[in-house]
């Protein structure tokens, strides 16, 4: 039987996490920058460590304002500082649980900004080397940033499947109205075709070529819980099951 890898970005005041930790493979745990607090991250951690799923940080620009879903023009080294705060919080409370992080995905427009822009990569990079280059790192293909990362920092090759695609491979602008999958039936069919073909459907309907080590199904999509059982039954009848430690 094969396994995918299914991870949900959590600990973002959603309703759904309890509901979703059953099913998913990795937890992407917000750890103060965009959303979450000291309390929410142990919370969080516990669940993950109840249904055996891998615990990442999910560090963002320190702007809680507008969810790190908009770049903030702050000094390198004031990111830096904010990026490994984060990430060293959740380190600090996954330990005292008993258990290590193993991975750290960007959010927002940190995750977006370092697909493409150096400095911004290099920054979050740098980030990571400072206190352990262990720590796998959760970005897209043929992105800057894996680009810069490699042989310095594990890299584990991101997709997401309730979000449609630009030809470059960028995600289409949550300004537009067709950026979110929604409908159960077409996120299957969206992530089998990456995961099973390597390719991704482009919103000109051109398929490109995109080989995913994990795939992202966002918690705060209303219908998620419902897109994830959905998932687990479509994979089944594919002889696919989600990956778990448990």
């Amino acid at each position: 039987m094969k396994e995918i890898h299914i991870n949900c970005d959590l600990g973002e005041g959603g309703d759904f996490d309890a509901d979703l930790m059953p099913h998913i493979s990795a937890c992407n745990i917000a750890c103060g920058g965009h959303a979450g607090n000291l309390e929410t991250m142990q919370k969080t951690i516990k669940l993950a460590m109840e249904h055996g799923v891998e615990i990442g940080a999910h560090p963002s620009y320190p702007d809680k304002e507008n969810f790190g879903r908009k770049p903030m023009d702050i000094s390198a080294q004031e990111l830096q500082r904010s990026i490994v705060a984060q990430i060293l919080s959740l380190k600090q409370l996954a330990e005292a649980e008993g258990v290590k992080i193993t991975h750290v995905k960007p959010h927002g427009a940190l995750y977006n900004e370092a697909a493409k822009d150096e400095k911004t990569a290099k920054i979050i990079i740098d980030s990571l080397l400072e206190f352990d280059q262990n720590l796998a790192l959760f970005c897209p293909p043929k992105s800057v940033i894996s680009k810069l990362a490699k042989g310095d920092i594990p890299i584990v090759f991101e997709a997401f499947a309730d979000r449609n695609y630009e030809p470059n491979l960028s995600l289409v602008s949550r300004s537009k109205p067709n950026a979110l999958i929604t409908h159960k039936k077409a996120v299957f069919e969206h992530l089998f075709l990456m995961f099973s073909e390597g390719k991704i459907n482009c919103e000109n309907t051109e398929k490109v070529s995109c080989k995913a080590d994990t795939f992202c199904l966002h918690s705060d999509t209303p219908n998620s819980v419902e897109i994830i059982t959905f998932l687990k039954q479509k994979f089944a009848e594919h002889n696919i099951k989600i990956k778990n430690t448990k």
